[in-house]
């Protein structure tokens, strides 16, 4: 369920509140009684505090402080889990509104909360009919804030929707969810929103000769999919495309090299929410009518140990020509993402965005707090990217990609084998991936953020849709 978000002038008195501001005034319109402003004013007084929220029964009342000289982006995720935090109590006590009233001059004040309160009413309940009853109540957030249009509510409102569309996709497990079903959900947002959307099946993929994603669905029943998504406006800015790669592993459990720690398959349904994130942010650029061209590829099948499966020590040959020796089946991503890396080539793209579920490594690095991004774009796309990450607080966190890493992934008997060893292996798997571009690139490992077992804050819990908003975020400030 997507919640409305609507630009108004007034509330009423039956409508939950959250007002923002530097220091608290009462105000006619904010409906308190004495009472109400004596505990306000005293709890700030004496307690100092930021965040005050009174529930009066009939509706939510609640402040946040906020200190303007502090680093905005800062800000701006104080704000969206205070959201996060009244979206709870608003749904615990049945209420159906919550109006924003944003006493400062910056109108990404009155967004960031918009989004906070919108992206934690997410529920995951399809299959759960126990839960039909549980539905959430919140059903509209009104912005009381001149300097916000809109324009403002239009763009907030498509970046929240694609990425409630992420996480469904990402929660969906795979007897919902194969290759073919992922593709099919491509298209159907393609026509939703206004963008091309081409799959190739088997057949065509072997034409192709893409090696690395034949070889790793040598064990499925179920075939693989290849899926090109292109938005491109009559007018757009950019003269050569945009190209997003995201890992489409609907299931991985590790192949023949099984997965071997306690419950490291239980959350394998995860393992294509790389896919997830580009599929949706071509949504949400085509939804917005961004000047943009940006293309969108996704590699797509299970990693499973049956049938021909292909096995540690095996030879595989590449889309491009070159050799890899196989020599874990779990290290499976880079495999199928390294075919649609050379066939972004054909399309020279500005430069090209990937995003995986890639490597352990990357989460026990920077656990679930950020994204673990490496590659040779230029140091002004990078620091587009990192304000977007910051913007957004789905932040950069970037590594060295030195070409000593590249010896690692070395073969005796291929061009590269598919393992770089115990050390950097976050790193090695981007320099692996390196080796199939020749245009400017970034590695996203989104491994830590992508699913999480517990709530946090807006985000929530299971699939987040990490990368959704961080891409549309860069290509609307383009």
């Amino acid at each position: 369920m997507t919640t409305a978000i609507s630009k108004k002038t007034t509330t009423t008195s039956k409508e939950s509140l959250v007002v923002i501001c530097k220091t608290f005034k009462n105000n006619a319109s904010f409906n308190l009684t004495k009472d109400q402003v004596d505990y306000i004013l005293n709890d700030i007084k004496k307690n100092d505090k930021k965040v005050i929220t009174i529930n009066t029964l009939s509706r939510i009342f609640s402040i946040i402080l906020i200190d303007e000289q502090k680093e905005h982006y800062k800000n701006l995720e104080t704000i969206r889990k205070h959201g996060a935090s009244i979206t709870d109590v608003v749904n615990s006590e049945k209420h159906t509104t919550v109006s924003i009233i944003n006493e400062l001059q910056n109108a990404d004040y009155s967004l960031a909360l918009a989004e906070g309160l919108a992206l934690a009413n997410y529920q995951f309940i399809k299959h759960k009919p126990s839960d039909a009853k549980k539905v959430n109540t919140l059903k509209t957030i009104n912005v009381i804030d001149s300097k916000v249009t809109s324009q403002h509510i239009s763009n907030l409102s498509i970046a929240i929707d694609a990425t409630l569309k992420a996480r469904d996709l990402v929660n969906e497990p795979v007897n919902h969810l194969n290759a073919t079903q992922l593709s099919q959900a491509f298209k159907n947002m393609g026509k939703q929103a206004g963008f091309t959307v081409e799959v190739y099946n088997k057949a065509k993929i072997k034409q192709l000769k893409m090696g690395g994603l034949l070889a790793v669905n040598q064990g499925s029943v179920d075939e693989p999919t290849f899926s090109i998504m292109e938005y491109k406006p009559k007018n757009e800015k950019n003269k050569k495309p945009y190209v997003l790669v995201g890992k489409g592993v609907v299931y991985d459990t590790g192949g023949l090299s099984l997965k071997p720690t306690p419950n490291s398959m239980d959350l394998m349904k995860c393992d294509m929410a790389g896919a997830a994130a580009v599929g949706c942010t071509m949504y949400a650029i085509a939804k917005a009518k961004l000047n943009v061209h940006v293309i969108a590829l996704v590699p797509a099948t299970d990693n499973r140990p049956g049938f021909n499966a292909f096995a540690p020590g095996d030879i595989i040959t590449m889309m491009d020509g070159s050799t890899v020796e196989m020599l874990n089946s779990d290290a499976e991503g880079r495999m199928i993402l390294a075919d649609a890396l050379h066939f972004a080539k054909k399309y020279n793209p500005e430069m090209a965005i990937e995003l995986s579920t890639l490597t352990g490594a990357a989460a026990a690095a920077i656990g679930q707090y950020g994204i673990v991004s490496m590659g040779t774009s230029t140091d002004e796309q990078k620091t587009k990217l990192t304000v977007s990450g910051l913007r957004m607080h789905e932040r950069l966190v970037e590594f060295p990609f030195w070409d000593e890493y590249a010896e690692l992934v070395k073969s005796d008997i291929a061009d590269q084998k598919n393992l770089g060893g115990p050390y950097g292996g976050a790193i090695t798997a981007g320099k692996f991936l390196e080796k199939f571009t020749n245009y400017p690139y970034m590695h996203f490992d989104i491994a830590g953020p992508a699913f999480v077992t517990a709530k946090d804050s807006y985000r929530g819990k299971g699939g987040t849709g990490y990368g959704v908003r961080l891409l549309f975020d860069f290509f609307s400030n383009l």
